[in-house]
């Protein structure tokens, strides 16, 4: 998740936490944190012996259901390369022994205002994200009012405590997740149309895409992976399943392509400074562009 300070981003992650249920660990990322604090603390007893006591990762062992690694860019490339294989693999190694994370799901966000002392996320550690989310504050005055002005949003731990503990039953999201994938499957045109919009993201001037003041023949530096194809396809599955259907449908692949999609399009360094301009330029070109089934 990416968003300025203040909108939510830490109560929205919380509020998702208390809904399915399992344990929750939150972590900060300051440029002097190890891979290790992750996975252990050490400190004095009250004797002045040394202790090691579990850390975030390893406290609640397989019941942890939310992990969310606040500010992720104010950490080293060694703590994101941990993290990365707690992502991949739901396991880790440590003192000896292999750790099982098996209903884990991993949430991080970035500060985009403040870019000193960071390390932004290499293209292959961004690909590893299902979905990149722009958090931002409501538009609409009335909300921005009730937000201000209302008492309930002012305590956010008395407002997400009256929410329901476990409405999702955090241990049986892998079985849903398998169903919903197995259940709800694409037509022969639907992916064709998923594969003219990969290619579309590496190639947008074969598919007569075009953006002012860009020569599209030099705009993307790299275009989405498998990987972030296969996101996508996962991320449409569900909005389908979400719609109550069981056949994938065009607006599925429109309605997840942003989050999905617009972090795995890279843009070459010349028009870098325009990312935040032409990035959803391109993607409105890309799925106005390409004719839906």
């Amino acid at each position: 998740m990416e968003g300025n300070v203040g909108v939510g981003k830490t109560t929205l992650l919380r509020a998702i936490a208390q809904g399915l249920g399992g344990d929750y660990q939150r972590i900060e990322g300051t440029i002097d944190l190890m891979p290790a604090d992750l996975i252990y603390y050490t400190y004095l007893d009250n004797k002045g012996k040394p202790q090691v006591d579990p850390g975030p990762l390893l406290k609640q062992g397989e019941s942890l259901a939310t992990f969310f690694f606040n500010e992720i860019n104010r950490a080293r490339p060694q703590v994101h390369s941990l993290l990365l294989r707690v992502m991949a693999e739901r396991s880790i190694s440590a003192f000896n022994q292999e750790y099982h994370f098996p209903h884990i799901q991993v949430f991080a966000d970035r500060n985009r205002i403040e870019r000193e002392e960071t390390f932004e996320l290499p293209a292959a550690a961004r690909d590893r994200f299902m979905m990149e989310i722009n958090i931002d504050m409501p538009a609409d005055d009335g909300l921005l009012k009730e937000l201000i002005f209302n008492s309930r949003f002012h305590d956010m731990d008395s407002l997400i405590a009256d929410m329901d503990t476990g409405k999702i039953a955090y241990y049986q999201l892998n079985e849903l997740a398998q169903q919903i994938q197995q259940t709800i499957q694409p037509s022969a045109l639907l992916k064709n149309y998923a594969l003219d919009l990969w290619k579309a993201s590496k190639f947008p001037q074969k598919y007569g895409i075009k953006l002012a003041d860009v020569e599209m023949d030099q705009l993307i530096m790299s275009g989405a992976s498998p990987r972030g194809m296969s996101f996508l396809i996962r991320a449409a599955k569900v909005n389908a399943w979400l719609e109550n259907r069981e056949t994938l449908l065009p607006e599925d692949l429109q309605a997840v392509f942003q989050v999905t999609m617009a972090h795995r399009i890279f843009l070459n360094p010349i028009y870098s400074y325009r990312q935040e301009q032409l990035m959803p330029e391109l993607i409105t070109g890309i799925l106005e562009g390409i004719a839906a089934p």
